[in-house]
């Protein structure tokens, strides 16, 4: 999967979590290659769940 597919996948799954959690901002779902820990932190602050729950629950979208 290249760069491109990835991007337009997250964009799917990023528009998920927007509805499912109304409280998440475009800057708290913002994805920067190789910044995929500290987007995760962001969202385990925002939304008070695990790493393990969030990654559950994005594969699930």
């Amino acid at each position: 999967m290249n760069t491109t597919e990835l991007k337009g996948d997250w964009e799917v799954q990023k528009g998920k979590l927007k509805q499912k959690f109304a409280q998440l901002t475009d800057n708290d779902l913002l994805f920067v290659e190789g910044k995929k820990e500290e987007m995760l932190g962001k969202l385990q602050i925002t939304l008070g769940k695990s790493k393990e729950e969030l990654q559950k629950l994005i594969e699930k979208l």
